[in-house]
């Protein structure tokens, strides 16, 4: 008799199903965090380049942060440290300060600007982690627990038949399965985006430095 992955879990114990439900709920919000956190990074990369694009071009820094301040833009990334550098830089120079208190600022205001940036680029990766490091184990907590419930099957009607035994144990391996199945692609994700930002932030840096050297 074939068993189905409904009738295991109907069939399951309350542990076996709460630990089911568990990793599919973990795997269904890393998915849906992967998949935002993969159109953000493509989102940033593109505003990069296109800001990076009319950086260099004849512009001006003024209708940079003339196009930067707009109502309803949003800038992110380098726009955004642009934005803060040029802003504080703007200001101070009306101030009867010496250049080195200038930069300073501006200096550490771009930094506080370049750090606001790198934990939005890291947002909800500590959570793909823990899900990659913990579904393993919970997953084997469920087949433990399985296990152990077939043996007892085996105690109280005291056949060693696989028919008594096979239920149980299907409904463990199906625990392990879930486990691997949230972990997999948590870590998987996890890496890259974790690649992902720090490539970025590298761009971001870099950016920030040349900056400085222009004003």
């Amino acid at each position: 008799m074939e068993l189905s992955i409904i009738e295991l879990f109907l069939n399951a114990s309350f542990v076996v199903k709460a630990v089911i439900v568990f990793l599919i709920l973990a795997s269904i919000i890393s998915w849906m965090i992967i998949f935002e956190r993969w159109l953000y990074v493509k989102r940033i990369n593109l505003e990069f380049l296109d800001f990076d694009t009319r950086f260099w071009s004849d512009d001006g820094l003024e209708a940079l942060l003339a196009t930067s301040r707009e109502e309803g833009h949003n800038p992110v990334g380098a726009e955004y440290i642009f934005q803060v550098g040029y802003l504080d830089y703007k200001r101070l120079s009306k101030e009867k300060l010496t250049e080195d208190i200038i930069m300073e600022s501006v200096h550490r205001n771009m930094r506080v600007a370049l750090s606001k940036e790198q934990t939005l680029l890291e947002k909800n990766l500590p959570f793909l982690a823990t899900v990659a490091s913990v579904s393993p184990y919970i997953g084997l907590f469920g087949t433990v627990w399985g296990i152990m419930n077939s043996f007892q099957s085996i105690a109280i009607s005291r056949n060693t038949s696989l028919a008594i035994v096979a239920p149980g144990i299907a409904e463990a391996l199906f625990a392990t399965a879930l486990g691997l199945l949230a972990a997999i692609p948590a870590v998987v994700a996890y890496n890259k985006f974790n690649n992902d930002s720090k490539k970025y932030s590298e761009k971001l840096e870099n950016f920030s430095k040349r900056f400085l050297t222009i004003i």
